[in-house]
């Protein structure tokens, strides 16, 4: 049988539901999707898995998030033991393969269980006992949309959409050259062939043609539009309804093939959860107890409300761990944990703006906070004055819960300038379900962080200034025809958003050096909004899902006199660069040269630790450049 074995952080990013991977044994497989995550049986608890995050489960719609399943072994014939051989299922794809020693291509099933063997007989066996095993082929082909399917060959060598040719027998060959050129699709049967140069090229817009389109769509068939027939093979879908749109081919293992979508939250308690112990919470919430309210829930009629004494009847011998509480004190807990925020509908614009959701953790976590899973705490003392008077506010945030959700992927494109968040959600599973029913793969990460908020009145005057406008002028140019080209949502790139991820680089480098940290065991999270009263504050945050980073070192940093210290050195080591003039000087470089003065020397981050791909970046509005030193927002910080 093919299996392997994968993290199940990885199953929400970035091997989930239709993206693929190479197992061990070198079989390329797909995820499934969401319908077969959990099967149904009487010894399957899915409510261990659950992760409450009431934020997410309002904003995109959905009655729960869970974690995806852990492979258990049973012992013995406990009869109490639940959630055992849990596994989460994958297909191979894609279902094409050829032989290494004939070459004739070959289709299989997408649930084959055993890696198949060569069944040509004209194939030369190195022994009679056993032929060889099959390759798959290195070829896919995808639409922007999000479908998959296997590379055409049978029509790609006759082109035509319907081939005529009766029994095709295929072979992939070679001239051994390193292109596509070399590469050519054989039928033996009528003797047709033909090279896969081209496969993977785009057509712009020309006076012949008005859209974009593909080499592959557009010169399969002459005079023919051979467009994606909407095939969803992690949900065993080879043929569905045809999208129209261009298809696309492409290399299996290209990094373009799958983009996760997750959504990100820094737990907050609910407003009505205040005056709630968060004692109270943690015994509800525990595993044992959150599964018998599972089970006193689902013989509840309907308006009837779970209380502190069904709840105790129902967890018999299990009912010592609530003993220590009142009945007033469960009743309170009860009606956070079952009556919290219905699911509402995910709207578009939603997923294309952060800051409404962003603002309800900025206007929380800017304050003191006291409870289970998040506690925020205004250091011991005031910080030196030249700090004090560019740094507003800073927050030591001793311990949070960051929550990330799957919520769709993408093809192609890493982002999406339609506003298609429906449909992407839809890709996840066959069965569409209601929201009662419906649920999102999700995990968990535990750390602290330290929180900053700027000074907003000597931020305004800082952004009016013409000169910190006119810097940006060729930033916002540049990323405006990469919107166009790569098909990304348009966005303002102002000052306050560059200063802010600016300086959140800087500091999360300056704390590897400082404490230790590994740069990928820190992250960012901007809170950035236009106007006078917009968000202008940053956290910096362990985001490791080991040990690393919770045990308040980080904590410890955002302390007075050592925090200064950091700051200071952190922006005395963005007034030069090793690659300065260079560096300073560039008018666009980096990923998509999205960047002014940010190279990898200075201020670029590990993938994993930044929100924006590492764009916008620019020291020189942090510390000033070299022929303007009072540009920066903190250049007279010394």
């Amino acid at each position: 049988m093919i299996r392997g074995k994968v993290r199940r952080s990885q199953l929400v990013a970035p091997f989930g539901p239709g993206a693929m991977q190479v197992l061990a044994d070198g079989t390329s497989v797909i995820t499934a999707g969401l319908d077969h995550w959990f099967v149904a049986g009487e010894r399957l608890d899915q409510e261990e898995f659950r992760v409450h995050e009431w934020r997410l489960e309002r904003h995109l719609g959905v009655e729960g998030l869970y974690t995806p399943p852990d492979y258990r072994i049973a012992f013995g014939s406990t009869a109490d033991q639940y959630n055992t051989k849990l596994r989460v299922p994958v297909l191979r794809f894609p279902a094409w393969s050829f032989c290494p020693r004939c070459r004739a291509l070959t289709r299989d099933p997408l649930n084959i269980q055993e890696r198949p063997r060569c069944s040509n007989p004209a194939c030369p066996k190195p022994n009679a006992s056993w032929s060889p095993f099959l390759a798959q082929v290195p070829f896919i082909a995808l639409c922007e949309r999000g479908h998959l399917q296997d590379f055409p060959w049978e029509e790609w060598v006759h082109r035509s959409a319907s081939p005529s040719c009766r029994s095709p027998r295929l072979s992939l060959r070679t001239s051994g050259g390193g292109t596509l050129a070399s590469q050519r699709v054989v039928c033996e049967t009528c003797t047709k062939e033909r090279k896969l140069e081209g496969i993977t090229s785009v057509e712009r817009p020309s006076h012949e043609r008005e859209d974009e389109t593909t080499y592959l769509t557009a010169h399969l068939e002459e005079g023919t539009e051979f467009s994606c027939r909407g095939a969803m093979p992690w949900l065993g879908l080879e043929s569905g309804e045809p999208c129209g749109a261009p298809l696309r081919g492409s290399l299996r293992g290209a990094s373009n093939v799958y983009y996760a979508l997750v959504k990100s939250s820094i737990f907050i308690p609910e407003t009505s959860s205040s005056g709630v112990e968060p004692d109270v919470l943690a015994a509800l919430e525990e595993q044992t107890i959150a599964r018998v309210r599972a089970t006193v829930r689902d013989v509840l009629d309907d308006g009837e409300v779970l209380t502190a004494k069904r709840l105790r009847r129902g967890a018999k011998k299990n009912a010592f761990r609530l003993e220590k509480f009142t009945d007033e004190q469960i009743d309170a807990a009860l009606a956070v944990l079952e009556n919290g925020p219905s699911p509402v509908e995910l709207q578009d614009e939603k997923a294309a703006d952060q800051a409404p959701f962003r603002y309800e953790e900025y206007s929380r976590i800017r304050d003191t906070i006291e409870s289970a899973e998040l506690v925020v705490r205004k250091p011991a003392r005031d910080y030196s004055p030249d700090v004090s008077r560019l740094v507003s506010r800073v927050r030591l945030v001793e311990k949070l819960r960051e929550t990330r959700v799957l919520w769709g992927f993408n093809r192609i494109f890493a982002e999406s300038s339609a506003h298609d968040t429906a449909s992407r959600m839809a890709l996840l599973r066959r069965q569409q379900s209601g929201a009662a029913e419906s649920w999102l793969p999700a995990y968990t990460v535990l750390g602290e962080g330290i929180y900053l908020e700027l000074n907003p009145k000597l931020l305004a005057e800082w952004e009016a200034r013409p000169e910190v406008g006119k810097r940006l002028i060729s930033l916002a140019q540049r990323f405006h025809l990469v919107a166009l080209e790569r098909h990304l949502a348009e966005r303002e790139v102002s000052p306050r958003l560059v200063l802010l991820h600016t300086l959140a680089h800087l500091l999360i480098n300056q704390l590897t050096y400082e404490c230790g940290y590994s740069s990928a065991s820190l992250r960012e999270r901007l809170y950035v909004s236009p106007g006078a009263d917009g968000m202008n504050a940053l956290l910096i945050y362990t985001a490791a899902g080991d040990s690393e980073g919770t045990l308040g070192g980080l904590v410890r940093m955002g302390e007075p006199e050592r925090f200064e210290a950091v700051l200071k050195n952190a922006v005395a080591n963005a007034r030069w660069c090793s690659s300065d003039p260079v560096c300073m000087e560039s008018r666009g470089q980096g990923p998509d040269s999205c960047n002014l003065a940010a190279c990898h020397s200075c201020a670029l981050l590990p993938e994993t630790a930044c929100e924006e791909f590492n764009r916008f970046l620019d020291r020189g509005l942090v510390a000033g450049t070299l022929t303007d030193p009072g540009l920066g927002f903190f250049s007279g910080l010394t």
